[in-house]
């Protein structure tokens, strides 16, 4: 029987050791050499100071920046650490809301932003969340809806945030994979740069 075990043993301590700890050292190693930026979570600077990921949205709640889809992510209530409350874009609780199609309060916050955003009809980035709650990404449909109130806050010409819009979207992979998109945070950051 021991020397039935005994080479079991020596193959789950290789492979453990192998696949456990070597290959995805040797990975990190990899990227770290080859994709600096990519590896070390494409981090934007601004002032050498790290004001967010290329990866991952930020909440913006001001008039004068072009906001993100919705976010589902919660932290822990202060006031009570049983509960949770809503903390939009919150990285370290990267989730979905979980609500289906039946769900009241799904339907009753949807309802609501519908209502916030304008003419019909509202592209469904604009008022739906994404699946992690981080996407840092919106269509330029829901983006053009916001120029005249970024412009008219920024006390820009709408022509000028139109053609900053123009130069954040990105188009589809190869002309044929995914949808166009605007990466939000950049948007924001070349706002900040325009001159009036």
């Amino acid at each position: 029987m021991t020397s039935n075990l005994r080479p079991a043993f020596a193959l789950v301590a290789l492979f453990t050791l192998l696949t456990g700890l070597a290959a995805p050292l040797a990975f990190v190693g990899i990227g770290q050499v080859a994709l600096p930026y990519q590896s070390g979570g494409s981090l934007i600077e601004r002032d050498g100071r790290v004001i967010g990921s290329a990866l991952l949205g930020q909440s913006f709640t001001e008039a004068r920046y072009f906001q993100g889809r919705p976010s589902a992510t919660t932290d822990t209530d202060p006031a009570d650490a049983t509960k949770t409350v809503p903390a939009p874009y919150n990285a370290g609780a990267s989730s979905g809301s979980n609500a289906g199609p039946t769900s009241k309060a799904l339907l009753d916050r949807v309802t609501a932003d519908v209502a916030k955003a304008g003419p019909l009809p509202v592209p469904g980035d604009a008022v739906t969340t994404s699946a992690s709650g981080l996407d840092p990404h919106i269509s330029p449909e829901t983006a053009a809806r916001q120029v005249a109130r970024v412009a008219a806050a920024r006390n820009l010409p709408e022509a000028q945030v139109r053609a900053l819009l123009a130069g954040n979207t990105s188009g589809r992979l190869l002309g044929l994979i995914g949808e166009p998109r605007v990466d939000v945070l950049a948007l924001n950051l070349a706002l900040d740069a325009a001159k009036p």
